[in-house]
């Protein structure tokens, strides 16, 4: 008989809780397992392996035959239509317009009548989607916690988001009796809208060289200097009475793990107790953060076999490793001294960035004239905060 992609699925996801419970129920007291139950584990790898293949392999069969099954052509049965035309910040008009302007071949007057719609609440224009769209993409390049994080985009209001503050506890119930009703308690995280922003200048020689690409040198300009101040915010942001975000390093980012024993000194054993102070839940997608000073003490760190407990990456573009999970490297995390928070340790994904939709971005004609430049002034609105501060764990540094 034929065996179903969902029992398949069911016994890979079987098999899977049974290696992790064998991994659990196996750990010497040295948090090792050993060389036999490790081989024993392997073999139960293989067996959930094997279940992901035949699973790949019915999707594979499944999409072939949606591709077969596809007619060859599709009667007309209507008059063909024109494409919808493209409006407001979307359109190639106000993209083309707004380039004008930056260079100061277009009028404001221009500017407003191809956007149809109204200028940004910083005093400058909303600047064309597509160019919105390219420059969040240099953030999440440059920005190694927005690369990492879970990201919203909230439009002109705060975002609440609700989370399970306290899960409750289940309970054994006789046969045909009743259901308690659930203890689970909710708590709400309010995402709001915090302004990060730059002036920069660009001589009037290049704004009137039709070969200068414009558009590129504001882009990059911009993303550069946001991506740094956003992953600061991030790390180290006092929060909304100071107009930032949230820093995941703060006493309201991610929960008290480990404080270690020396002032000036993080052991082997610390970064252990750090990866099991968090949820087993939450380890599964687990990484590292800290800076480049933290970095070089921690890769000097041995386990009780003289092994390096930092591992470098074997493939280019992929993460080193400490303990087995990711390390992420951010300037911005504390450094090393008394009572500082120095490293993070836990998923990411439950630390979320708000982007409101809309960057603006205004030309400074008069400011830097003097000099023969041309000013421009761009800002966007961002916020970030831990949503369940469990899921990620700071070690600190003794005081």
């Amino acid at each position: 008989m034929k065996t179903s992609k969902t029992e398949l699925c069911a016994r890979m996801n079987k098999a899977w809780e049974d290696c992790k419970n064998f991994l659990e129920t196996h750990r010497q007291a040295d948090e090792t397992i050993s060389a036999e139950d490790k081989a024993i584990y392997d073999e139960m790898v293989k067996k959930v392996d094997a279940y992901k293949a035949e699973i790949a392999l019915l999707d594979e069969v499944e999409q072939r035959e949606a591709e077969m099954n596809k007619g060859t052509s599709k009667p007309i049965t209507n008059t063909p239509k024109t494409a919808d035309k493209k409006t407001g910040r979307n359109s190639d008009e106000y993209k083309k317009v707004f380039l004008d302007f930056l260079r100061g071949a277009a009028t404001m007057r221009q500017l407003k009548d191809a956007l149809q719609e109204d200028t940004g609440s910083e005093g400058g224009y909303l600047v064309p989607q597509e160019f919105e769209r390219r420059l969040v993409e240099k953030l999440g390049q440059l920005n190694v916690i927005r690369a990492n994080a879970h990201v919203v985009s909230v439009g002109a209001h705060e975002r609440a988001i609700p989370v399970v503050a306290d899960e409750g506890t289940a309970s054994w119930i006789a046969e045909e009796g009743s259901y308690g009703e659930s203890d689970d308690s909710f708590a709400q995280v309010i995402l709001k809208a915090h302004k990060c922003g730059k002036i920069f200048k660009v001589s009037d020689e290049l704004l009137a060289d039709s070969a200068f690409d414009l558009e590129e040198y504001i882009l990059n300009a911009l993303a550069k200097a946001i991506a740094k101040k956003e992953e600061e915010g991030f790390c180290v942001g006092t929060g909304d009475s100071y107009n930032q975000p949230t820093g995941i390093f703060t006493a309201n980012g991610g929960s008290a793990g480990v404080t270690t024993a020396a002032a000036n000194k993080i052991t082997a054993d610390e970064l252990i107790d750090l990866v099991y102070s968090l949820g087993a839940g939450y380890r599964a997608n687990a990484k590292w953060l800290l800076n480049t000073a933290t970095i070089k003490a921690v890769r000097q760190l041995k386990d009780g076999n003289g092994q390096y407990l930092w591992q470098p990456a074997l493939t280019q573009g992929m993460p080193n490793t400490l303990l087995g999970f990711p390390v992420l490297e951010t300037a911005y995390a504390p450094t090393i001294e008394a009572g500082a928070k120095v490293i993070a340790f836990g998923d990411l994904d439950y630390y979320w960035i708000a982007d409101r939709e809309g960057f603006s971005l205004k030309r400074l004609e008069e400011a830097f004239a003097t000099t023969g430049q041309v000013g421009f002034r761009g800002s966007r609105r961002v916020d970030g905060k831990v949503t369940q501060a469990e899921a990620i764990k700071i070690l600190s540094m003794h005081a």
